[in-house]
């Protein structure tokens, strides 16, 4: 049903999901604060149509990448690039057109309903004295339906449990219609029932849309479920990146992880299981 919504969506709107699209790529970006090492410098490369989770224990630089990635820090080695340009030359209605960005500490909106909250993420596309057009309606309306958040819509933020308010921002940014959405732990706040759903939609986006998916996960077996590519950081280094099977291995996980880990198989889907030994 997800995939039917989007598919007659971008009909609508006559996008050419096989036009040439620009990569997101971090160059030798790297960051270091008062000689301290954060983030040593990465070579990485995010094509649109794919979801790619970033993985690793805590502290080894997975939101410092993400945030490298969504121009909310500048590198202090290396470049972010989008396409041919470097981010800090984009103006900002150009780069929210491209990319959209969830933090993992989501403000909070007073005053404001569901729906309000929503129609942030066209501001890229804003026409004359900011109104927000037909196009722009529909694709709120889009993305409130396609993130379950529609009976939010009259509702105030402030009254909405955490959960329900982190599905509404992520609705924001897929109103935004971005080339790229950048997501920090996206469902941590959430139940498993709607985990699976997030997680499922923001799939779909990328399969319809051509939409490039790159969120920090730490449930390594939802990103092996969701995601075509796994990057795990360890100290602040890429420690392995690649296809979840060449990830979830043991002596794989165990060098991510340190700690003995484990990989089961589920005979009858054939999908792996990561756990502790």
């Amino acid at each position: 049903m997800v995939a039917r919504a989007l598919r007659g969506a971008v009909a609508v709107r006559g996008e050419a999901l096989d036009a040439p699209a620009p990569l997101l790529r971090a160059d030798g970006a790297g960051l270091t604060i008062e000689g301290r090492s954060i983030l040593s410098p990465v070579d990485l490369v995010f094509p649109r149509g794919r979801m790619v989770g970033i993985i690793g224990h805590n502290g080894s630089g997975k939101s410092t990448l993400l945030k490298l990635l969504a121009r909310q820090i500048q590198p202090t080695v290396g470049r972010i690039m989008l396409g041919d340009a470097a981010l800090p030359g984009l103006g900002a209605r150009a780069f929210a057109r491209q990319v959209a960005y969830l933090p993992q500490a989501i403000p909070m909106q007073t005053g404001l309903t569901g729906r309000e909250l929503v129609a942030f993420g066209r501001y890229a596309w804003h026409g004359p004295l900011g109104r927000i057009g037909a196009s722009g309606h529909a694709a709120i309306a889009e993305a409130m339906r396609l993130s379950g958040t529609a009976p939010f819509a009259d509702r105030l933020i402030d009254h909405l449990s955490g959960g329900e308010r982190q599905r509404v921002w992520i609705a924001m940014l897929i109103a935004q219609e971005s080339g790229f959405l950048l997501l920090d732990e996206p469902i941590a706040a959430l139940d498993l029932a709607h985990q699976i759903e997030v997680l499922g939609v923001l799939r779909s986006l990328c399969a319809i849309r051509n939409a490039g998916v790159i969120l920090v996960l730490h449930d390594i077996n939802m990103a092996a479920r969701f995601c075509d590519e796994i990057v795990a950081l360890r100290a602040g280094t890429v420690a392995v990146q690649g296809a979840p099977a060449a990830i979830m291995r043991p002596d794989v996980l165990q060098s991510i992880y340190d700690i003995p880990m484990r990989v089961l198989t589920d005979p009858a889907s054939g999908a792996t299981f990561g756990m502790p030994a």
